[in-house]
């Protein structure tokens, strides 16, 4: 059974690209069921995992016996129950408050915990480093051969907006007129922060395998990998690639000539200098710094001169300073002017509407440009402004639910945004462990001498890079397809820590 358990599950996590396709979740096959469908599939093959890896007796005994891990599952199971409860009623000032409902936040609970059993399944499975090495490389493979191949024929679908790419790498040496939206290519896939975030979190291990074993198949997808990160056009992926590969060298460096468990490398070492330098080159005229320098524009466009808007409304607060009147002023003033005010349209009129609270946006108004145009800055006001109407101290620890936030807008800040989704309470159970494996892992490898391989350095870095990532641009935790990714890799991290061939020279 375990070796069932064992195959499932290499099959399973390579296919999670094919489960993160766009059209699942947009069209016709987004509202064939309730829930999407790779999410379904999802649940009925971890469902299958868990029925097979516990049909065996002693699965159950050495489960009996873990009981840090049974007194983790009792408190899971415990919160989830009172955040069900607490988020059941909730003031607001949106008549649909803001889309509730129970089923719904029961299925993201279920969600979010089925990335958690995998890391166990992976840890208790005991993939070897072969299969560990097929399953990252395929991933890899294909993530960045569909970027990279879509992008060559233009028909990608786009990192920003909708449809497909206007034209193809070869057009940014030819055509510097092209918009960034119009070139970055996220293949067809979904998520372009997820897809980012999953690139960044593999760089380290397939540097790893081009270092200990150069070959042209590895030297060839090291560099398509690396080639898809500048395509997809995001900061994530840019300073990923360009930062990565910078910590990955000195890693590399570090494990040759100073805990001497590398043997070769010299090669691959001139090769990945040559891959660093050349996506250094492409990013620079890359949709990534296009968009960047577009960013500074639009800032300092936002803080232009406000005199004529600023007297206006000043003397229209001044004319009505308090009840219906204002509030009706207020509405017709943000309606005509929130574009000289460089606000997102989509927060002004669906996430927050400013017909329900004008003051709201009238302190955003007053805030400095930079402010104005930050996304994340907006999404955590509008959230903070949420949580205060609703004035219930319990939603520090329990939260507010997922289903409340992500119809408001989902913070694009992971942890932050489980705190406010789940609470202080909520965040450390469900995406608190990924960050206990990381912490657990890098102590052991601090005290532990034989711990300090290459590969597990690799591993530890593949985890730390996805963590920040996910801080850094959210929309990373919350999605099946990159969470499912991590466990995978943390569970083998765990795997190689109790190995006892884990000081194995390459």
């Amino acid at each position: 059974m375990k070796e069932k358990t064992r195959t499932i599950l290499f099959w399973f996590i390579l296919s999670q690209p094919f489960l993160d396709l766009y059209w699942f979740y947009h069209g016709q096959l987004a509202n064939i069921f309730p829930f999407t469908l790779p999410t379904i599939i999802r649940i009925l093959v971890v469902g299958t995992l868990i029925a097979l890896f516990f049909s065996q007796k002693r699965s159950w005994q050495k489960l009996t016996k873990e009981k840090l891990l049974l007194v983790y599952l009792l408190l899971l199971m415990f919160y989830s129950a009172l955040h069900l409860y607490h988020v059941r009623n909730f003031t607001s000032i949106s008549l649909s408050d803001y889309g509730y409902s129970t089923s719904s936040e029961i299925f993201y609970l279920i969600r979010m915990v089925l990335p958690l059993i995998v890391l166990y399944l992976t840890k208790e499975a005991k993939f070897t480093q072969k299969q560990l090495q097929q399953v990252i490389e395929g991933i890899s493979g294909l993530f960045s051969g569909t970027i990279v191949i879509s992008n060559l024929f233009v028909i990608s679908l786009k990192s920003y907006e909708t449809g497909t790419i206007s034209a193809n790498i070869f057009s940014w040496f030819t055509n510097q007129n092209i918009g960034y939206s119009h070139i970055a290519s996220k293949g067809f896939f979904n998520f372009t922060n997820m897809i980012s975030a999953v690139l960044f979190m593999l760089l380290p291990l397939m540097l790893y395998y081009m270092f200990t074993s150069c070959s042209w198949h590895n030297v060839f997808l090291t560099s398509i990998h690396a080639l898809a990160m500048v395509e997809i056009g995001t900061k994530v992926a840019a300073i990923g690639l360009i930062g990565g590969l910078s910590i990955c060298l000195l890693l590399f460096l570090f494990h040759k000539y100073v805990i001497k468990d590398v043997k070769n490398g010299n090669w691959a070492l001139l090769i990945a200098i040559f891959i660093g330098l050349s996506s250094l080159g492409l990013t620079a005229i890359g949709p990534a710094v296009q968009r960047y320098n577009y960013e500074i524009y639009l800032a300092k466009q936002s803080d232009h001169d406000l005199t004529s808007e600023n007297h206006k409304l000043n003397q229209g607060l001044k004319k009505y300073p308090t009840g219906k009147k204002r509030a009706e002023f207020l509405c017709k003033f943000i309606q005509h002017n929130y574009q000289a005010y460089a606000l997102n349209p989509k927060f002004v009129f669906k996430s927050y509407p400013y017909q329900s609270d004008p003051e709201f946006w009238l302190a955003i108004m007053r805030e400095p440009g930079q402010s104005r145009m930050g996304n994340r800055h907006i999404e955590q006001a509008m959230l903070k402004q949420v949580v205060k109407t609703n004035n219930n101290h319990w939603d520090k620890f329990l939260g507010i639910s997922y289903v409340r936030e992500n119809n408001i807008f989902n913070l694009e800040r992971d942890f932050v945004a489980q705190i406010y989704s789940l609470g202080w309470i909520g965040m450390l159970l469900f995406v608190g462990p990924y960050l206990l494996v990381l912490f657990y892992a890098a102590y052991r490898w601090c005290l532990n001498k034989s711990t300090r391989t290459y590969l597990i350095s690799s591993l530890l870095v593949a985890s730390a890079f996805v963590l920040l990532a996910a801080f850094s641009s959210g929309n990373v935790l919350d999605f099946l397809t990159a969470s499912f990714i991590l466990a995978f890799i943390e569970g083998n991290l765990l795997v190689c820590l109790k190995s006892n061939n884990t000081k194995m020279m390459v």
